[in-house]
C-alpha cells in the first residue's frame, strides 16, 4: 500500500496580510507637508511685512515641522537602540557605536536642528540689518538647508522601506507609493520656492529661466523615476508639486493682510498668492517616458536624451504659456496674476507684460538654450547616479 505524505498547511492569511506603516513614517511626511505650506505662507507674509506675525503662519508651518520630524525622528532611534529587536537593529546604521536608526530618521534630526539654530540666527540679523524679503539670504539659507533636509530625510524613510520590502510586501504597496509620492512632490515644491525669484513669469522669454530650470529640476525628476516602484514616479511628483502650488494661489488671497510698513505703493488689503505652478507634468512625463525607453542604454546617452527633452519641452510649453499670463484672459483669481508687492508700482508699465530686458531672441536665445541643454544633461547624469543610489538605500 502506498504511503500519502500530507505536508504542514500554511498559513496563507499570515504570510499575505498587510500591515499598517510605521506611525514614524507617516510623521516626517506630514513634517514635509507643513514645511511646505509653511514656507510659501510666510513668504507671502513676508511680502505684507505684518507687524504681528499669526501664530498658525509660523506654528503650523516651521515649528510643527521641525518638532515632529525631530521628535518621532528621535523617539524611533531612541526605541530602537533601547528597545530594538535584533533584526530591526540590523536592518539599521549603527552611528557613535551607540544609536541605531534609519538613514532617513537621521537626515530628519539634523535637519530638525539645524532649523532650530537658525531662528536666533533670523533674530539677529533683522536686528542688526533691518526686514528683508529675500529668499536666500544668510538666515534664510541655513534655514532652508534644514527644510531641505528633513524632506528628503521623509523620502529617504519612505523609500528604505519600499526597497526593503520589495516583491514581497508585507505593507500596501499603494500606500508606500503615495507616501513616497507625496514627500517627493513636496520637497520639489521647496526647490521651486528657493529658485522662484529667476522663474516667474516675467522670466520666461530669456535663457536663464530655462538655465535655471534645466540645472536644477532634472536632478530630483530623473533620480525619484528611476527610484519609484511606479513607471510614471517623476510625473506623480510634479503633479504633487502642481496641485499644492495652485491650492496656495488660491487659497492665500482669502485672508486679510495689509502692509505694516512703507513705502506702501501699491495699497492692498489680502495676502498675495505666490506664483502660479510651473508646467513642469509635461517634461515630467518626457523623463519617465525616455527612462523606459532607453533603460538598456548607457548613461550618458540616457542624460543627453532626457537633458534635451526637459529643455525643449519646458520651451515648447513654457514659453506660450507665458504669452498667455500676461493676457486679460490670465487676470484672475485662478491664475493669480494680478498679486503684486506692496512697495512696487501698481501702475508700472510692464506689470502685465515681457520688459524689453526680459526677451531674448535670435543668436542670444539659442545660445541660452544651448547652455540650458548641457546644464540639463548633467543634472540629468547626476538624478541617474542619485536615482540608482536611493533606489539600493535599505536602512
Amino acid at each position: 500500500m502506498s504511503t500519502i505524505t500530507l505536508s504542514p498547511t500554511k498559513d496563507i492569511t499570515a504570510s499575505t496580510a498587510t500591515l499598517t506603516l510605521p506611525f514614524y513614517i507617516y510623521a516626517v511626511v506630514f513634517a514635509s507637508f507643513c514645511i511646505t505650506i509653511g514656507l510659501i505662507w510666510d513668504i507671502s507674509l513676508a511680502y505684507q511685512h505684518r507687524a504681528r506675525r499669526p501664530v498658525f503662519a509660523t506654528a503650523f508651518g516651521y515649528v510643527l515641522g521641525a518638532v515632529t520630524s525631530g521628535l518621532f525622528s528621535g523617539y524611533y532611534v531612541l526605541r530602537l537602540t533601547f528597545a530594538g529587536r535584533k533584526e530591526e537593529k540590523q536592518q539599521s546604521i549603527n552611528f557613535w557605536k551607540v544609536f541605531y536608526g534609519s538613514l532617513g530618521a537621521l537626515f530628519c534630526i539634523w535637519g530638525a536642528f539645524t532649523m532650530i539654530t537658525s531662528a536666533p540666527f533670523d533674530d539677529w540679523w533683522h536686528n542688526t540689518f533691518g526686514l528683508d524679503v529675500q529668499i536666500l539670504s544668510p538666515p534664510h539659507t541655513v534655514l532652508l538647508l534644514g527644510m531641505v533636509t528633513i524632506q528628503f530625510g521623509a523620502m529617504v524613510s519612505v523609500m528604505a522601506l519600499q526597497n526593503r520590502e520589495g516583491i514581497n510586501s508585507t505593507y500596501s504597496k499603494k500606500t508606500l507609493a503615495a507616501c513616497f509620492m507625496l514627500s517627493s512632490g513636496f520637497l520639489l515644491v521647496m526647490l521651486f520656492t528657493i529658485a522662484s525669484e529667476y522663474l516667474t513669469r516675467h522670466d520666461m522669454h530669456g535663457s536663464l529661466f530655462y538655465e535655471v530650470a534645466g540645472g536644477l529640476f532634472p536632478l530630483f525628476l530623473v533620480a525619484v523615476s528611476i527610484a519609484s516602484t511606479t513607471k510614471w514616479g517623476a510625473t506623480r511628483m510634479a503633479a504633487v508639486y502642481m496641485v499644492v502650488m495652485a491650492l496656495l494661489v488660491w487659497i492665500l488671497p482669502i485672508f486679510p493682510a495689509e502692509p505694516k510698513l512703507g513705502p506702501v505703493l501699491n495699497h492692498i488689503t489680502h495676502y498675495q498668492s505666490f506664483h502660479f505652478p510651473l508646467l513642469l507634468i509635461f517634461p515630467a512625463m518626457a523623463i519617465d517616458w525616455l527612462n523606459q525607453r532607453l533603460s538598456n542604454k548607457a548613461s550618458i546617452i540616457r542624460a543627453l536624451a532626457i537633458g534635451a527633452a526637459f529643455v525643449l519641452v519646458l520651451l515648447a510649453v513654457q514659453w506660450p504659456f507665458g504669452d498667455f499670463l500676461t493676457t486679460v484672459h490670465a487676470r484672475n483669481w485662478f491664475f493669480g496674476t494680478t498679486s503684486w508687492y506692496f512697495g512696487a508700482d501698481p501702475t508700472y508699465q510692464y506689470r502685465y507684460s515681457f520688459a524689453p530686458g526680459n526677451i531674448e531672441t535670435g543668436v542670444i536665445l539659442v545660445k541660452g538654450l544651448a547652455t540650458a541643454i548641457v546644464l540639463a544633461f548633467l543634472s540629468s547624469w547626476l538624478g541617474l547616479t542619485r536615482g540608482r543610489w536611493m533606489k539600493s538605500v535599505k536602512r
